[in-house]
Order: structure tokens, then sequence, then C-alpha cells
């Protein structure tokens, strides 16, 4: 093998993705070309599979003594599942308390459901019995909140 043709040889290596080439020829000549092969990489190890989060179950009690006598007596109800708040804001007075006279479409508490505060209006004008809900407490549709005096 010449020179010349040892030099396209070396030159068509480098230009490839082979990354050793051993050569013979009939005469006993022979050349062996290998890339500097970097240490192995280690090939990345995958992510340990993330677990699934379990569900947690939530069961929402309300520990407020309910005393029967008022089972005949009229509620305002919950619209909706949230927080209930009795004032407007932290500290401010409530809007109604026991023995308040409200009118159809006064505010009478607050439900926060998704950052929303959802004010909650008389259906009747009513006085206030007992309320139902403590404050900052979580309530579901439906959950009774005042027990009410029809006025």
């Amino acid at each position: 093998m010449t020179k010349q043709e040892i030099k396209d040889l070396v030159d068509l290596f480098a230009q490839t993705n082979i990354s050793k080439i051993k050569i013979k020829d009939e005469k006993g000549f022979e050349i062996e070309l290998e890339r500097n092969s970097a240490p192995a990489a280690i090939p990345p190890q995958p992510a340990p599979a993330a677990i699934p989060p379990q569900p947690i179950n939530v069961n929402v009690v309300n520990e407020a003594q309910h005393n029967n006598s008022h089972s005949n007596k009229p509620t305002i109800d919950s619209p909706m599942v949230g927080t209930f708040y009795q004032a407007p804001s932290p500290g401010a007075t409530p809007f109604v308390k026991v023995g308040s006279s409200v009118k159809k479409g006064d505010v009478i508490a607050i439900i926060e459901a998704m950052k929303i505060m959802n004010e909650i209006e008389a259906e009747f004008n009513c006085r206030i019995s007992e309320v139902l809900v403590a404050d900052g407490q979580p309530v579901e549709f439906g959950m009774p909140l005042f027990v009410v005096e029809k006025i």
C-alpha cells in the first residue's frame, strides 16, 4: 500500500462514523485504524418511576350539635360547596347573629368557593333563631346554615 493510499484511507476513516477498521493485503501488509474512544459513557439511568399520588379520603363532619327542636322550623341552606364566613372580613362584625331580623335579599353570610366570595342572601323575611355553622367551617350543598323564624 502506498503512502497516498494510506492517506486516502485515513481521510475516509475520518469522514465516516466507523470506529475501527483493520486491513490486510496478500503481501502481509496490515493496517489498523481506531478512533480514540472516550471512556464509555454510562448510559443515563431512567428516572425512577414516579409513584402516583394516593387518593386521600376526606370526610367533612358537621360537629355542631343540633337539637331536634328545630327540625320542623325553616332553615336557610347552603347553595354551594365552600367555606362559610359570618363576616365580610376577619375581625369584622358578623352579618347576622341570633335574634337578628333580616329582610329578603339581605346578605347574611359569605361562602368562599374557588377563591370567589359569594354573598348568601336571605330567601325571605325572617329572624335568625340559630347559627348552625362555625365561622371558617367547610359546608356542602344543601347543608343548613341558619334556623330561622319566618316573619
